[in-house]
């Protein structure tokens, strides 16, 4: 959102704090933003420097100082800073180039800042709910600054991006993600809760580390991890009973059981699981403009069957049946490697998610195969010869060319999305698809990469990224009231990503981008939020509304980083 020092005259905002209680607190504090009327009022005279600055000029001293560190990660670290001081002045940072600073805020950079957390860790943000504190989590909750609260992000730091099991250094996540909701949403920084729901953790190297700020103990599963869970659901149920509770990086299979437990009772969504679809399904059909197989001809391999491979299976297939095929012969259409090779009935340790998924046990009956109980990537490559390629498995180099070759020469372009983080975990380099396929494919990535120059023309990389999704998502639920959120809100949200893409007016379709570009993704954001609230009014789960009162919801719903004047509470 665009940040202004001298915005349209809005009545003062009333505040109860004072001196350095004011100064303390990041959703208020200006800094030496201050006017010497706000000074007067709220007692800081002596408190800041006698120049009172405005919002441009705090910006142009932060950018210099920020360009002025060595590394990314350096300035990761120094923007977090800001944050938890002066929450206005980093969404205007921010906003004033938010494709360069979203791999900053974001990923890349979170995955180190994860692992770092503790070392990097100063001033509390959110909270850290630990399994010691079950039987007050309710009381913890209670406390009058959170009664703003409208979307909660939590996480139990189990499976941190592709790097696994972080802890409570996993609160590096939630704080991330909701800073993408403000920065694209336009969600009030006051009305956003990150959650770390620390049941331990079998991350030997934090449990040595003497600097791990989280329960030193093993990881909490089985029964009393559900019932901590249950624990903290129903008190943020009672608290906030039209709030949207937004799980993020849960462990192994927890995250698809929470969310079918919790998603007929409240508005819950899983990111992994539903905005990582949402984004890949917006992506395919930008991708079959792009001269992909249309729909129907789609064979989908997934090399990673855990929620977000899983995830993804499951609302494409949901696409394709609303576009006339049967969900049976839909499923047919996905082949999904775990560790146990392909995912067949009748196979050991099969998920909830993959069972709808799963192939006949034989069908590699007839296959040339080394292992016929573990057939692997390359063979299902070879004997399927699928239309789609998407990596959700964190396993760095995992596609190569042998594997890719059989999509080379199909008729149609090859999809291929690597869509794992961080970077280093991607399980092919764009330049390296480009190469394999003669610069056929149509690629995409989880993380940035920027453009390859391929044949003499400069190819965008396509960031497929959850950051198109989500924040439009709880925009929606803020301005639109939604009580549940659906399959069908996400498959609205790919549509109208979908719509957005540079793909569907370009002439050179090679050279054309699946998704608009980072600089739109508060665009983005707006387009996913009016389909979602419109697809749940349809649903029944929004209350109705027309599609004027959609729109003046959505602008009032948006907060702008700049400073409000302020005046005494009382007065």
């Amino acid at each position: 959102m665009p940040a202004s020092a001298q915005p349209s005259p809005v009545p003062p905002r009333k505040i109860g704090l004072n001196g350095r209680d004011l100064l303390e607190c990041p959703v208020l504090n200006k800094d030496n933003a201050f006017d010497a009327r706000e000074r007067d009022l709220f007692g800081l005279h002596g408190l800041l420097p006698h120049h009172v600055a405005t919002l441009e000029q705090q910006i142009a001293r932060a950018t210099r100082r920020l360009a002025a560190l060595p590394d990314n990660f350096s300035r990761h670290v120094a923007l977090r800073e800001i944050q938890d001081r002066n929450e206005t002045l980093f969404h205007a940072i921010v906003a004033q180039s938010l494709d360069e600073y979203l791999p900053i805020i974001y990923t890349p950079c979170i995955g180190r800042a994860c692992q770092q957390f503790s070392q990097i860790w100063t001033r509390p943000r959110g909270l850290f709910l630990s399994y010691e504190d079950r039987g007050r989590i309710a009381e913890i909750l209670s406390d009058a600054r959170w009664d703003d609260v409208r979307v909660i992000v939590a996480s139990d730091g189990g499976s941190i991006l592709g790097i696994g099991d972080q802890g409570a250094n996993g609160m590096g996540i939630p704080i991330g993600k909701l800073a993408l909701y403000t920065a694209c949403g336009g969600l009030d920084p006051a009305c956003a809760l990150p959650v770390l729901l620390d049941v331990g953790t079998d991350n030997e190297a934090l449990l040595r580390d003497p600097d791990y700020i989280g329960w030193r103990h093993r990881r909490v599963r089985g029964a009393e991890y559900d019932a901590f869970i249950a624990e903290f659901v129903t008190a943020v149920e009672a608290r906030w009973p039209r709030i949207a509770l937004h799980w993020e990086d849960l462990a192994g299979e927890d995250a698809l059981r929470i969310l079918d437990l919790y998603r007929g009772r409240m508005c819950t969504y899983n990111d992994d699981i539903q905005g990582t679809a949402g984004v890949t399904a917006g992506a395919l059909l930008a991708a079959i403009r792009a001269g992909a197989a249309p729909l129907a001809q789609q064979r989908i391999v997934i090399f990673g069957a855990g929620g977000a491979g899983c995830g993804i299976a499951d609302l494409l297939s949901r696409m394709m049946v609303a576009e006339g095929m049967d969900m049976q012969e839909a499923r047919s259409r996905f082949f999904m490697i775990d560790v146990g090779g392909l995912v067949r009935h009748g196979m050991a340790g099969i998920t909830q998610g993959q069972e709808p998924f799963a192939q006949p046990h034989d069908i590699a009956a007839t296959w040339t195969v080394r292992d016929p109980a573990h057939v692997s990537l390359s063979e299902v490559m070879a004997h399927v010869q699928p239309t789609m390629l998407i990596g959700t498995s964190g396993q760095g180099g995992a596609f190569t060319r042998e594997i890719i070759a059989p999509m080379a020469q199909r008729p149609q372009r090859p999809v291929i999305f690597a869509l794992s983080n961080p970077t280093a975990n991607i399980e092919a380099t764009p330049a390296d698809l480009l190469e394999w396929t003669d610069g056929r494919a149509i690629i995409g990535t989880g993380g940035p990469f920027a453009p390859v120059v391929f044949d003499g023309r400069k190819r965008p990389v396509d960031q497929i990224n959850n950051s198109y999704v989500f924040p439009g998502v709880g925009l929606a639920v803020v301005a639109g009231g939604i009580t549940r959120m659906t399959d069908g809100m996400f498959l609205a949200a790919a549509r109208a990503l979908a719509e957005l893409s540079p793909a569907a007016a370009a002439r050179d379709v090679a050279s054309a981008a699946l998704l608009p570009p980072v600089s739109d993704l508060p665009r983005a954001a707006i387009a996913v939020a009016r389909a979602v609230i419109r697809q749940g009014q349809a649903e029944g789960v929004a209350p109705p509304a027309t599609p004027e009162a959609i729109e003046d919801a959505l602008e009032q719903a948006i907060w702008t980083a700049r400073y409000r004047p302020y005046a005494k509470a009382g007065n």
